[in-house]
């Protein structure tokens, strides 16, 4: 599974870890991405959507239709 939000669209930033010694490393910031399945009313079926724990909290406020029809603008398939 990838790191990608389909709602906000978050995926992973990059950067370095610093020792003690100050030698430098990559590593990798992954959101925190979870699978959650909600019920769309218009259509009669369930989907399942990746989504970062921002995106969750979103859907929440606005609302599981007005969600997907943001996803669906930015070319997301649902």
């Amino acid at each position: 599974m990838s790191a990608h939000c389909q709602l906000t669209g978050a995926k992973p930033g990059f950067g370095k870890t610093i020792s003690h010694s100050h030698r430098r490393t990559s590593r990798r910031f992954d959101p925190n991405i979870q699978r959650k399945r909600y019920w769309l009313e218009s259509e009669g079926r369930h989907i399942r959507l990746t989504l970062s724990t921002k995106a969750i909290k979103t859907i929440d406020a606005i609302g599981i239709e007005a969600a997907v029809a943001r996803i669906r603008a930015r070319g997301v398939k649902v």
